[in-house]
């Protein structure tokens, strides 16, 4: 089979996986749906072919009016009873059905995005496949039920048209050939223009919608108002216009040949042909009498219009197909790290973590960990230091298992830690990264994030002061009960840079992890406050291993150890001290940032002694 039949094949096997999917979270919905279906196109062809046949022949037969005034009796009750069913379908069941596969969905979507790899929203192409299958999966998903069952028995509905017009006349159904036509070739080549602009303007509306967030987040009101940066967004929202229209103009030559071929083969070419051939045998011929011309010409319009309406649940279910591969792509993806990844089940205790000969790349040919070794062991403060792009933060990553190197080895407590379960294993840990986010939750919340404990408010209070943020959070109106941003609470506060960089070092002091890690934690604080940072940090490391990473020297004199990082590899490491007295690379960046510091050309020689 081609490349191109198995993509199709594909394409419609998802609709078949979309019913499955909603079979599994409410059968009551697939059901209803395919009772629906089977009622609605039975009293259309009842009611165009059927009923109008029995009407016309119980009139020339003269029949008694009571036996016709009884069958439209019965038939009003019958499709009255039809009509109080899809009421309660549209108010009660699709209503309640939708909520439930709504929420399903999601939790199974939120669930997966969960479980990948952290490189996986690195990659743009993958990224692109989650948000495009996060745009109305439910939606999508239920329509995909609706058309697969339309289509299946609009096959059938059409099948028992097509055999009352040709027990009236044969030659009537060559007639069916151009809607086939229009709709299965024309309207297939509609499909794949549709496909293509859909597939080609993903990058386009991924801009246009970055522009629309940027333009009513909060966080990004003040650089709008006190820089140029309004008129950026608006260049690359103007550059998604620009290629909208750039792929429109790719496709309009075509789209309006096939659509005019369509729409002339489906409707003009049928009903007028059938209109001329109907007029001959009825006037010239005299083969067909005015009941049967009526019948016939219901049918054929019946017909008609089952075949366009069955061709477009068929191509809105290719397009429903298309979109569904991207949510059956992201669902079935096999994660390389996978969060509920099993295995051994880690000491509480962590005793040692030891890096053998690490090498690792984001990008395959742009390593930025080079054979790092290193080994730490005992309950020691230890700073991993050196310039940017020293590799530093993606140590960290590596640790905790957000990547695994390309080779070499990371062991906890002498044990490999791929072996390890992995939420077993991540719970060693607990974090204050440096590109932290503050949640739309209380400030309690920010502290513990979902962590359960014995007495929560005593620990949140206990880390907020560990972190010199406590007197800050008592000032709030409703203290750790203050939603942190405005965003669902007019109330809610807005803290400064560091006293946000505070709630997060309480995060890490919250939880009752055996090591603890600092990435730039007081980047937005002055010295005093780092000072005091760090002063709560070392009260903090007793019993347990610390683990920090930071641009300013000055912080790390105390550590137990220090490793001096350049290019992705250790090349300097000791105490503050020791280093000092190598008159290395760690000599020399302490020294210029203290002559920065104190403006004092001796600077080196004091912090020697």
């Amino acid at each position: 089979m081609s490349k191109n039949k198995k993509s199709k094949a594909r394409v419609f096997a998802n609709n078949a996986y979309a019913v499955k999917t909603v079979w599994d979270i409410s059968k009551k919905r697939v059901i209803h749906t395919a009772v629906y279906a089977i009622v609605g196109y039975v009293e259309w062809i009842f009611m165009s072919i059927f009923f109008l046949r029995y009407v016309i022949n119980a009139i020339e037969t003269e029949a008694p009016f009571q036996a016709i005034l009884g069958f439209i009796g019965i038939c009003f009750v019958v499709f009255s009873l039809f009509a109080m069913y899809e009421s309660y379908l549209n108010s009660v069941v699709i209503p309640y059905t939708d909520n439930q596969i709504y929420r399903s969905l999601y939790r199974k979507l939120y669930a997966k995005a969960r479980n990948v790899e952290l490189r996986c929203f690195e990659d743009a192409d993958f990224y692109n496949k989650y948000t495009t299958a996060l745009d109305g999966s439910a939606q999508k998903m239920t329509k995909s039920v609706d058309f697969f069952f339309q289509v299946i028995f609009g096959v059938i509905a059409a099948a028992v048209a097509f055999s009352s017009m040709f027990l009236i006349d044969p030659y009537s159904v060559l007639f069916v050939i151009s809607p086939i036509i229009g709709n299965f070739f024309f309207g297939g080549l509609m499909n794949k223009i549709w496909g293509g602009r859909y597939d080609d303007n993903v990058k386009n509306n991924r801009k246009a919608e970055y522009v629309n967030r940027v333009m009513h987040l909060a966080e990004y009101a003040k650089e709008i108002r006190y820089s140029n940066i309004h008129d950026l967004m608006m260049k690359r929202y103007r550059e998604s216009v620009k290629g909208k229209a750039a792929v429109a103009d790719k496709y309009a030559g075509k789209a309006i040949l096939y659509s005019w071929a369509q729409n002339v083969t489906t409707f003009a070419l049928v009903f007028e042909g059938i209109m001329i051939y109907a007029a001959y045998r009825t006037i010239v011929s005299k083969t067909m009498g005015l009941a049967e011309l009526a019948i016939m010409f219901t049918a054929m319009s019946t017909s008609s219009w089952i075949l366009i309406g069955m061709f477009n649940d068929f191509m809105e279910a290719m397009k429903n197909g298309q979109f569904l591969e991207y949510f059956r792509t992201f669902m079935e993806y096999r994660e390389t790290i996978p969060e509920d990844q099993d295995g051994i089940i880690p000491e509480e205790k962590v005793q040692s973590i030891e890096f053998k000969n690490v090498c690792f790349a984001y990008k395959s040919n742009d390593p930025v960990i080079r054979d790092l070794s290193f080994r730490i062991e005992g309950d020691k403060v230890c700073a991993l230091v050196g310039h940017n792009g020293a590799g530093k933060s993606t140590i960290i990553k590596l640790l905790f298992r957000l990547y695994d190197p390309t080779s070499g080895e990371i062991l906890v407590n002498g044990i490999n830690i791929r072996e390890y379960n992995l939420k077993s294993y991540r719970k060693l840990f607990s974090a204050a990264f440096q590109d932290y986010k503050v949640m739309a939750m209380s400030v309690r919340d920010n502290v513990l994030m979902g962590a359960q404990f014995e007495k929560p408010d005593e620990t949140a209070e206990r880390a907020l002061r560990c972190a010199g943020v406590w007197d800050k959070i008592q000032s709030l109106p409703g203290g750790m009960n203050t939603m942190m941003t405005k965003e669902f609470d007019r109330d809610g506060a807005v803290l400064s840079g560091g006293e946000q960089q505070k709630i997060v070092v309480a995060r890490a002091f919250a939880q009752n992890a055996s090591v603890k890690v600092f990435d730039e934690p007081s980047s937005a604080l002055d010295p005093i406050a780092e000072y005091e940072l760090y002063r709560g940090i070392m009260d903090e490391s007793k019993g347990h291993i610390t683990l920090f990473i930071s641009h300013r020297l000055s912080s790390v004199k105390d550590a137990d150890m220090v490793f001096m990082l350049e290019k992705g590899t250790v090349i300097e490491q000791g105490s503050h001290r020791e280093l000092m007295e190598q008159n290395g690379k760690y000599c020399e960046m302490f020294t210029k940032q203290a002559q920065n510091y104190l403006a004092d050309e001796n600077y080196k020689e004091e912090a020697r002694a």
